[in-house]
């Protein structure tokens, strides 16, 4: 019997820079694909009315910060896109930037592009890397299994070309199925610490179930007391039997960080973190 084989293919991506500035507007797109990625900041989306395409019909991502400074989204739809984010620019002051995807042959009708929207939500929720700042879940419209395969496509190549772009929205931090034990790290401590997690090419990712310190030392600096503090009130962090039990998966920038929060002291990562024979993350290949 002939196995599957998982075969990964190189992409090839053309980049435009619109006004010749690597920070200004551009657009994005993949060899043999029919879509087409703008990316816009906020303050450029004014001289955009020189882009008849730019009116037809899409989907959008205004990217920013909500109150409480964290990552934010909001996922859109429109029949004439650059007539909806002259609306934006009025009513919405989170935005600095927008991502817009629209098709080369116009062959985006309005029930493509709200089935898109509708899928794009459900993963961005489900990514948990963004506040999704979208009132109400986008409907989800029928229509045929042929359009379905067709706009799965165009997500699958929209997702890459977004993360291509410096927006990890709809990356999930792990994957479990890529993740086996070996690559497993902990680490324990006083005060109750006791977690375990794995590198990522992002930094490293505490796992949902460990324990992080009930206190720290005297010596701990105001910035990571800053962000412990911001675990627990966000409820990333919960107090359960006076144990500080993370409730999801949290992903810090390096193995030092990680341990920093775990510890409740200073720590160095690369020696802190441990796999299940005791080699340390340092002598680790």
């Amino acid at each position: 019997m002939w196995g599957m084989i998982d075969v990964t293919f190189g992409k090839s991506i053309k980049m435009f820079l619109i006004d010749g500035d690597p920070s200004g507007r551009l657009t994005c797109e993949l060899s043999n694909w029919t879509g087409l990625a703008y990316r816009i900041p906020r303050t450029e989306v004014k001289k955009c009315g020189d882009r008849s395409n730019l009116n037809s019909t899409g989907v959008y991502m205004l990217f920013g910060r909500n109150d409480d400074d964290k990552e934010a989204v909001y996922i859109g739809e429109a029949e004439e896109v650059y007539t909806r984010l002259q609306s934006h620019l009025r009513e919405k002051d989170f935005w600095n930037e927008v991502i817009v995807f629209i098709s080369k042959d116009e062959n985006l009708n309005k029930a493509h592009i709200k089935y898109i929207e509708n899928k794009l939500y459900e993963k961005a929720k489900a990514a948990n890397r963004y506040d999704v700042l979208n009132g109400n879940i986008p409907p989800m419209p029928s229509i045929s299994e042929a359009d379905r395969a067709e706009m799965d496509e165009f997500i699958s190549n929209l997702e890459m070309l977004v993360n291509m772009l410096g927006h990890k929205l709809f990356v999930e931090i792990k994957d479990t199925s890529e993740t086996n034990d070996d690559e497993i790290l902990y680490i324990k401590g006083a005060r109750d610490a006791n977690a375990k997690g794995f590198q990522t090419q992002e930094g490293f990712v505490v796992l949902q179930g460990s324990r992080v310190a009930s206190s720290v030392v005297n010596s701990y600096s105001e910035r990571l007391e800053a962000k412990r503090n911001d675990l627990i009130r966000t409820q990333k962090v919960l107090i359960q039997n006076g144990e500080f039990v993370v409730m999801e998966d949290l992903l810090f920038s390096s193995p030092s960080l990680a341990a920093d929060i775990v510890m409740g002291r200073s720590a160095n990562g690369l020696t802190e973190w441990k796999n299940k024979y005791g080699t340390m993350l340092k002598d680790l290949s």
